[in-house]
């Protein structure tokens, strides 16, 4: 077993498909799909389905990938810790952000990173905090950068980045405008999924205000809210930094008492960070 196949089997689980990995690593489709059906053998049994929807994995699959993780995972920190003894920073760099970030400014850090370490290999993926910190723990992921509700988690080393705010946005020609989740409550809300940061806010703010709100209208991002209430499709709770930067025009409320958020911060498992992710959380604090 070698950890080539190891990497392979890894590819396919998380890409699902055979023709997916075989483009991320760079080789022919038939060379992963040999190799697999040799590992196979060699355990004697089925790791992977196909079904009209792709490649899944069976039991035995998904046990082999997730040790296959923590030994690849293993090998290149051995690689990245003796080219950190060369002075130099290389290897491969999977970074997790929310698709807010508050002032983070994520796309000038990476820029300043790949020209700071061109040898290192630098992937980033944008989702829901959650399904990230999976990601993060299931060693998918380096780095997440986004809203750390418990900056004390003992599973997690955490930077924090920037700081943030709670306010109600709601559409511009509102009149009378509400001061206060009680007044908001006879509104209609957009907010993002259930799973989200950002509903997990909303429902324990209106907990603790011993309101109800009603959520109408759910959409998936952050921008996708702003445009809503600058529709006059309902008022929504949103971080400071989203309700005050570009996009359609809506009435910003400070709350009274305040709603509190998150800050944003990078996180990074406890006892496994690599160079790269080290030095990529240095950049990110030296720019603040």
């Amino acid at each position: 077993m070698e950890l080539r196949t190891l990497a392979y089997a890894e590819a396919v689980a998380r890409l699902g498909g055979f023709t997916r990995a075989a483009r991320e690593l760079h080789v022919a489709q038939p060379a992963v799909s040999t190799q697999i059906a040799q590992l196979e053998r060699e355990l004697g049994v089925r790791l992977f389905v196909r079904t009209p929807r792709g490649v899944t994995t069976t039991e035995a699959g998904e046990l082999l990938v997730a040790r296959a993780r923590r030994i690849l995972t293993e090998a290149a920190a051995v690689h990245a810790d003796i080219d950190a003894l060369r002075g130099l920073v290389t290897g491969r760099l999977n970074i997790g952000a929310t698709p807010l970030l508050g002032g983070v400014d994520l796309a000038g850090a990476l820029a300043a990173f790949r020209r700071a370490h061109p040898h290192v290999v630098v992937r980033t993926h944008t989702d829901l905090v959650d399904p990230l910190l999976v990601a993060l723990d299931s060693a998918q992921l380096d780095v997440v950068l986004g809203p750390v509700e418990d900056p004390g988690a003992a599973r997690h080393q955490v930077d924090v980045l920037a700081e943030e705010s709670v306010v109600l946005a709601c559409p511009p020609g509102l009149s009378p405008p509400p001061r206060d989740l009680a007044e908001a409550s006879s509104h209609e809300f957009v907010c993002l999924p259930a799973t989200s940061g950002l509903r997990r806010i909303l429902d324990r703010a209106a907990h603790e205000a011993n309101v109800t709100l009603a959520v109408t209208t759910e959409v998936a991002t952050t921008s996708q809210i702003r445009e809503f209430v600058a529709a006059g499709l309902g008022v929504a709770l949103l971080a400071a930094s989203a309700a005050r930067g570009p996009g359609p025009e809506i009435r910003v409320i400070e709350l009274d008492p305040p709603v509190p958020h998150p800050p944003f911060a990078a996180l990074r498992p406890t006892g496994r960070s690599s160079p790269a992710a080290d030095a990529f959380v240095a950049l990110l604090l030296a720019s603040r």
